[in-house]
């Protein structure tokens, strides 16, 4: 959520952020009632002032016996014109609120101008993609011939887009979030956390989750509770209404979870396989920050999620989002892409966003400087670190041979109670 000022004093810049960003917001609706509200605020302190020196009046009247009825009837109006604006006043508020709801972030300075994810540009990569003597084959072929994949089980048990891994199959799964956890904890300084797999409006809102993207989410009928798409909503939410000291700063945490999502923008894209799925595991990084620092934990943050890539030895490379492309609340975003070789092509596996004080806002989170002052909104940071299937998919292709079997990669093995293979 960005501050009302802001967008007042900074109107040009808003529509040409907004534009960059492909969205079609109106905010002149929105700055007409923020007129109408500092109007209405303007002539209700006039009043409470008048009714405050007319109330004064009476009690001065009535002590020297006094007729104060006509007095008392003005201060009946005065009030009664009062309760009118206040009324006003939470209506307008009330949609206020729910427009700026509706306001995607700011991009930051750095982040490129672009329409879409074609003018992302690159800024760096790790490892070649392999040459196979053979014709590489799709996880989906590999995993069903291995017996570790069962996709049409997955359909009956619940719908498509769903998948039942077994054997070794589940066991990698388990073995690649078992590795992630590890190395953000042990040697990235992550603080592990196990939250609720479900939260209530409240925590989806102040992730940027609601009310834009309700329609993307699985809501429980009976309860207000909506299934999370990601690690992110529970784990960014940990402060939400507090004052953290400075001292506190940088606060790191990093947590497994399922993840739930109804794609209901993706129909038709990626149906066969596990890269698209309803319900998918991933091991998630969140960094609250001061904001001195937040870009330079961006850096850090994305670099921690490389570095599950550079382990496994998986080719990978780093895009930075477009104006286009990006995220509704992030300031900055990079797309970690890894290859898979059946597609011949780089795709998304982790995204590490700086959203500023985008969410810190709508939580009021917020932290106290160590010289003292006003308490100032933290920024918050998250990174996929990384989606778990989708990297169980990147190893069975490219690390799988021609007789059908795939070599476990060395960083994982130990994982794996000493397996080294699937046949």
């Amino acid at each position: 959520m960005l501050d009302i000022r802001w967008i007042r004093s900074n109107a040009d810049e808003v529509k040409a952020y907004l534009a960059n960003r492909n969205n079609d917001f109106d905010i002149e609706p929105l700055l007409a009632l923020d007129e109408e509200k500092r109007k209405l605020l303007s002539e209700t302190e006039e009043l409470k002032a008048k009714r405050n020196e007319g109330s004064r009046k009476v009690g001065m009247a009535k002590s020297k016996g006094e007729d104060a009825v006509e007095l008392m009837e003005e201060m009946r109006v005065i009030g009664d014109r009062i309760r009118d604006i206040d009324s006003t006043l939470a209506e307008i508020e009330e949609k206020m609120n729910n427009m700026l709801l509706s306001i995607p972030n700011r991009p930051h300075e750095s982040v490129p101008v672009g329409k879409d994810e074609n003018d992302n540009p690159v800024v760096r990569r790790w490892g070649e993609p392999k040459s196979f003597a053979f014709e590489p084959k799709a996880h989906w072929d590999i995993g069903e011939a291995a017996g570790i994949m069962d996709f049409e089980k997955g359909a009956a048990l619940a719908q498509s887009r769903f998948t039942v891994l077994k054997g070794v199959g589940a066991r990698l799964e388990r073995a690649l979030l078992n590795f992630m956890l590890d190395l953000h904890t042990e040697k990235h300084g992550y603080l592990e956390v196990q939250p609720p797999f479900m939260v209530n409006s409240k925590t989806m809102q102040g992730t940027g989750q609601l009310p834009k993207f309700a329609d993307d989410l699985y809501k429980c009928e009976n309860d207000d509770l909506w299934l999370i798409p990601t690690a992110e909503v529970p784990l960014t939410n940990l402060f939400a209404g507090e004052i953290l000291e400075e001292e506190q700063l940088p606060f790191y945490c990093t947590a497994y979870t399922p993840c739930f999502r109804r794609e209901a923008g993706a129909y038709g894209r990626d149906v066969r396989g596990m890269l698209r799925q309803h319900q998918f595991d991933k091991v998630e990084m969140v960094k609250i920050s001061t904001p001195e620092r937040s870009y330079e934990e961006l850096e850090m943050l994305t670099d921690n999620a490389e570095e599950v890539l550079r382990l496994l030895e998986i080719p990978h490379r780093t895009v930075c989002l477009c104006t286009g492309d990006m995220g509704f609340g992030s300031s900055k975003t990079y797309d970690i892409e890894v290859w898979l070789p059946s597609q011949d092509k780089y795709r998304e596996i982790s995204s590490c966003s700086n959203c500023e004080d985008f969410q810190a806002r709508r939580m009021n989170t917020r932290y106290r400087p160590k010289g003292g002052g006003k308490p100032q909104f933290v920024h918050t940071l998250n990174g996929s670190g990384i989606a778990v299937g989708r990297t169980l998919i990147a190893v069975l292709e490219n690390y799988q041979r021609e007789d059908g079997s795939v070599e476990i990669p060395k960083a994982l093995v130990s994982y794996m109670g000493g397996v080294e293979e699937i046949r």
